[in-house]
């Protein structure tokens, strides 16, 4: 498991962008139990009730399921949710405002994807 680092974010959102991380990152698979809740509070010395909020907002979201008396699961199709959601939120936070400069420089499309190979190719 990963450290909580991000002091700017509420501990909750933490706990729950870890397990987000996990499922991306294919640590956690599409049918694989989670961590518990206690599992959570012990490893990480937190409140229960703020491990419980992380983790219920993954439930809300349909990113984890709970098996009554087993545990918690991760859903089938979690990976492509979260995915989607975070290219989403990719555009919105980078490439937006990356192309709303680029016209305010007058930078073309093609400068822009040329600027960005480069970039991948380690080359910039």
């Amino acid at each position: 498991m990963n450290h909580l680092t991000n002091s700017d974010k509420p501990l909750y959102l933490q706990i729950k962008a870890l397990l987000e991380d996990q499922i991306v990152n294919d640590q956690l698979k599409e049918g694989m139990q989670a961590p518990s809740t206690n599992q959570l509070v012990k490893f990480y010395g937190l409140n229960h009730v703020t491990v419980a909020k992380g983790v219920n907002m993954l439930v809300d979201e349909n990113i984890l399921f709970k098996k009554r008396g087993i545990g918690m699961f991760v859903s089938e199709g979690a990976k492509e949710k979260l995915l989607y959601s975070r290219k989403l939120d990719f555009v919105d936070k980078y490439v937006l405002k990356m192309v709303e400069e680029a016209n305010r420089l007058g930078i073309s499309e093609q400068e822009i994807i040329q600027y960005v190979k480069e970039i991948k190719k380690g080359e910039l």
